[in-house]
């Protein structure tokens, strides 16, 4: 379901049936990992996570690593931030 690489990948998904009764699968949102530090990147305006992922990282899907270490699940909460953490590589 998910591809090679993601933080879902090992995730198991459970089916959940909606008001409509329509089925789909869903998959829990994991915590962030604690992550040590290599740095801090000063975002510039605009800047996309997938590029500052592939200058640190050398893989731009690797943009979730950044959301771990700066604690959030969700991408678009980095965007408010100047100073986004860059993890060390794993």
């Amino acid at each position: 379901m998910f591809f090679p690489g993601s933080r879902y990948e090992t995730i198991g998904t459970y089916t959940v049936t909606l008001p409509n009764g329509k089925t789909v699968r869903a998959t829990k949102l994991p915590h962030p990992r604690p992550t040590r530090l290599l740095g801090y990147h000063r975002r510039l305006e605009g800047q996309r996570l997938d590029l500052i992922a592939n200058r640190y990282l050398k893989d731009p899907t690797a943009f979730w690593q950044l959301c771990d270490a700066n604690n959030t699940v969700f991408p678009d909460a980095l965007a408010a931030r100047d100073l986004v953490g860059i993890p060390t590589k794993s």
